[in-house]
């Protein structure tokens, strides 16, 4: 598998490629478009729920590298994903104590790459990310995971809430990472079901997140700076659930 994410021009042919359920990542679309084909499209890409982003004709000029675009480019994902509900049924199947990753719109390609990697290492049974507002798995985000990528199971959801329902009815935990909290992450038993939250660079974890999660928890910081990089305090949540299971489970 190719780790390029590739693009495909033309109406026709991006209706295609929905149609046989190839992943995609967004499909970029010249404004002002119109027309019947145009119409098809629209209505395959609000029923599948795929993101989109209205540019102008240069920038998929651009994309294509070439102007026989239709007005309309695709990214398709080097990657695919997994249906979150059977991913949880396979994990507790197994027998084992089940770890996932919630990623809340988490933006930065390199960011994400970096959780991915830290995610496999750490023994991380899936990453969920949502559809729409998430950092896309393209070239970027598995150059920087390593190759970790191929090797992770991500589930996309239409909510991150919806996400969080399916997991709770699940019987595993909810904690999620944030300074609007006394409780610190060492308070908190990561040797049982658990799904950690962690939120987008600039916000954080969304406030209706925040208020069904079963545990919040924060790191200390004893410097000047008020936070951390999101990579380096997920990789700092996901070894202290690490370190957890290693000391009681020995």
């Amino acid at each position: 598998m190719t780790t390029e994410t590739t693009n495909i021009f033309g109406i026709r042919a991006i209706i295609e490629a929905i149609e046989s359920n190839s992943t995609i990542n967004k499909i970029y679309l010249q404004k002002g478009l119109r027309g019947d084909l145009f119409y098809e499209l629209s209505k395959l890409i609000k029923s599948k729920k795929i993101a989109t982003s209205t540019v102008p004709v240069e920038k998929l000029n651009r994309l294509s590298k070439n102007n026989n675009h239709q007005g309309a480019v695709a990214q398709i994902s080097p990657v695919e994903f997994y249906d979150l509900e059977k991913l949880i049924e396979t994990t507790i199947d197994s027998g084992k104590t089940p770890l996932f990753l919630v990623l809340d719109q988490l933006s930065d390609v390199r960011n994400f790459g970096a959780i991915i990697r830290t995610a496999e290492c750490t023994g991380v049974d899936g990453i969920i990310i949502q559809k729409n507002g998430s950092a896309p798995v393209n070239a970027e985000t598995i150059k920087t995971s390593a190759g970790a990528a191929f090797k992770m199971p991500i589930c996309k959801v239409d909510h991150i809430k919806d996400a969080l329902f399916l997991l709770q009815a699940s019987e595993i935990k909810t904690v999620a990472a944030t300074e609007k909290t006394e409780d610190s992450i060492f308070d908190v038993n990561f040797n049982q079901p658990i799904a950690i939250i962690m939120g987008s660079e600039h916000r954080g974890v969304n406030p209706s997140v925040l208020k069904m999660v079963d545990y919040k928890a924060k790191l200390p910081l004893l410097g000047e700076i008020e936070s951390l990089n999101v990579s380096v305090a997920c990789g700092a949540f996901l070894y202290e659930t690490v370190r957890q299971r290693i000391i009681i489970n020995n």
